[in-house]
């Protein structure tokens, strides 16, 4: 799989934990984050990896701030994104089960790197269920 990143200043320790993760398990990584702790704006992390999510250059997003919210909002405004802020595992797996989540947000003050690096685990590897879910997923997108 191919897999967008992007933090701001709250998460580079989180990036790459997460980056070393996905690579020693074979996925492409497309790294938009900093790796500072100097102050950044979180939009232009978030719009990174919701673009490439959206055009299909990445099959899923890991976006990463200090709660997670203001990245998640900047990437859901991609009409293709649908971002999931998740704090704990069964929230990862439920935001791909029942929303069809193709990014995951992190909220950094609120995690640490070990539930990090499980949630982006269980957020890949859990499948859509569709359903009755899948009608409520097709009006989310304003037309």
């Amino acid at each position: 799989m191919i897999i967008s990143i992007g933090n701001d200043h709250a998460g580079p320790d989180y990036k790459n934990a997460i980056v070393k993760h996905l690579e020693e398990k074979g996925h492409t990584v497309i790294n938009h984050g900093t790796d500072t702790f100097d102050s950044v704006d979180y939009p232009d992390f978030g719009h990174a990896v919701a673009n490439d999510v959206e055009s299909g250059k990445a099959n899923f997003g890991i976006i990463i701030c200090g709660s997670g919210n203001g990245i998640a909002i900047t990437a859901n405004k991609h009409q293709g994104v649908r971002a999931a802020l998740c704090w704990i595992n069964e929230i990862a797996a439920l935001a791909r089960q029942h929303n069809d989540a193709n990014v995951i947000s992190i909220p950094a003050r609120y995690t640490n790197i070990k539930q990090a690096v499980e949630m982006v685990e269980t957020f890949l590897t859990t499948d859509f269920e569709g359903g009755r879910h899948a009608n409520r997923v097709s009006k989310i997108a304003c037309q």
